[in-house]
């Protein structure tokens, strides 16, 4: 009788666990993942759906959301010049950073792969500004190097230059926004090193030996194997362009200025929300940009099959 209970209880040789203990076991599980799921509804999916709704009243932190449908999103696209110039101005500092930046990590990440003596120390000074180019103590450095009486402008004059307001220029503004984000390349420079040590010595050797110039073995080797760490490089950096704001807010006092120059999407944003008052306009304005940071990252995905390389 123990032995045919037995065999009932098994199969194959594995015993069944009993259903007490699985259901324990998923209780347990669920249990350990509270705290994230708490953060997730709390603090991500909670606010993100109230803005969500927002962007469909009018509101202005004091007295209650007052529903007006589409309201916000026409008045976004039919009769808000600003949001055209911070749409400009953004995409003009996302088009220009970007490449700028990634060329410029790459650029060093192949100097450092050549096994420089005191590498680390290297790979630390030059992943540096990455760590302190977000913060508000820089920005205000960087804004007083390029003023008029600013280091950049003293170097200038010894050269003999006339230098100008740098930030305080429309036509230059926008620029030392962008230099300042080339200038923050660390991250994707040690990306694009841990990219190279990838990349098989052998490959180079045997180029070398058929006679290929480095500017070819650049073009047929490196480039090729390098494509899926620069189109993550790329996705990352431009999603971060995108979202950035404390760099404009300091050099500009918070104003986009000087006329309207580096009138950021994020800090035109941030205006009607906390300058205005006028929260679900800003609310629409966050989830437009979501849409259309969401469209450029799928279009950078559906294109990355026809460059982007993958070891099978």
């Amino acid at each position: 009788m123990r032995e045919r209970m037995t065999g009932a209880a098994s199969f194959g040789g594995a015993t069944r666990p009993p259903r007490t203990s699985k259901l324990q076991s998923i209780r347990e599980g669920y249990g350990f993942l509270m705290p994230w799921l708490a953060g997730l509804l709390g603090l991500t999916l909670g606010p993100a759906l109230f803005s969500l709704y927002l962007s469909f009243t009018k509101y202005d932190l004091v007295s209650d959301p007052k529903w007006i449908g589409m309201g916000n999103y026409v008045r976004i696209f039919s009769t808000d010049p600003k949001f055209w110039i911070a749409m400009k101005v953004t995409f003009t500092y996302v088009f220009l950073s970007v490449p700028l930046k990634l060329g410029f990590a790459l650029a060093i990440a192949m100097m450092l792969n050549k096994g420089l003596r005191g590498l680390p120390i290297y790979r630390a000074l030059f992943y540096l500004p990455s760590l302190l180019g977000g913060s508000v103590a820089i920005a205000i450095l960087w804004r007083q190097v390029f003023s008029s009486g600013g280091l950049f402008n003293q170097v200038l004059a010894m050269l003999g230059i006339k230098g100008m307001g740098w930030v305080s220029t429309p036509e230059t503004a926008l620029y030392t926004l962008v230099l300042l984000t080339v200038w923050q390349f660390g991250s994707s420079m040690i990306i694009f090193l841990a990219g190279l040590r990838q990349i098989p010595a052998d490959m180079y050797e045997a180029a070398s030996i058929d006679g290929a110039s480095p500017r070819r073995q650049f073009f047929r080797i490196t480039l090729p194997l390098l494509t899926p760490v620069i189109f993550f490089n790329a996705i990352v950096q431009t999603i971060d362009a995108f979202k950035a704001f404390n760099s404009a807010f300091i050099i500009s006092d918070g104003t986009g200025g000087p006329v309207n120059a580096t009138l950021f999407y994020t800090l035109y944003l941030f205006q009607e929300a906390f300058s205005f008052f006028r929260m679900g306009y800003a609310a629409a304005l966050a989830w437009v940009l979501v849409m259309i940071i969401g469209c450029i990252t799928a279009i950078s995905f559906f294109m990355s099959r026809y460059w982007v390389h993958y070891d099978e």
